[in-house]
């Protein structure tokens, strides 16, 4: 078994009232799994995360991919601290039209000041659709 990486101890509805009033609610993520080493959430694909052409926007994907990786990042912080991102990346493979997407967080890079997450996004038939990394920085 995995060692759990996370420093903060919050359930998974603690976890979805965070995002209550912010992006993360209005684009209706959803926090379902957090394992040892790993964050997941679910985000519809509908008329607020679709362009104007009925497909999944990336922007949307990004930001799930932030989302995730940022709030791993504060799992992982200590009282006093605070994650910030730095830099993120997205690379889209596949198109999704309708259902709920599936974001994958688990880390590359664990340090002390920086870190780096991985998160893949997959459709509602488990096919990958992005793959996002997410540098974050641990400051305080």
């Amino acid at each position: 078994m995995t060692k759990s990486i996370w420093k903060r101890q919050l359930s998974l509805d603690e976890l979805n009232r965070m995002g209550d009033g912010s992006m993360v609610a209005h684009l209706g993520m959803t926090f379902t799994l957090l394992e040892e080493a790993r964050l997941e959430a679910t985000m519809p694909v509908d008329a607020r995360t679709q362009q104007p052409f009925g497909l999944l926007h990336g922007g949307a994907s990004v930001a799930l991919a932030e989302t995730l990786g940022s709030m791993a990042g504060f799992l992982t912080s200590q009282e006093g601290q605070c994650v910030v991102g730095t830099e993120i990346n997205a690379s889209h493979h596949r198109a999704v039209t309708g259902g709920l997407v599936r974001g994958v967080c688990q880390p590359l890079h664990l340090g002390r000041s920086q870190q780096v997450w991985e998160i893949a996004i997959y459709d509602d038939r488990d096919r990958r659709c992005c793959t996002a990394r997410l540098t974050t920085a641990l400051l305080g």
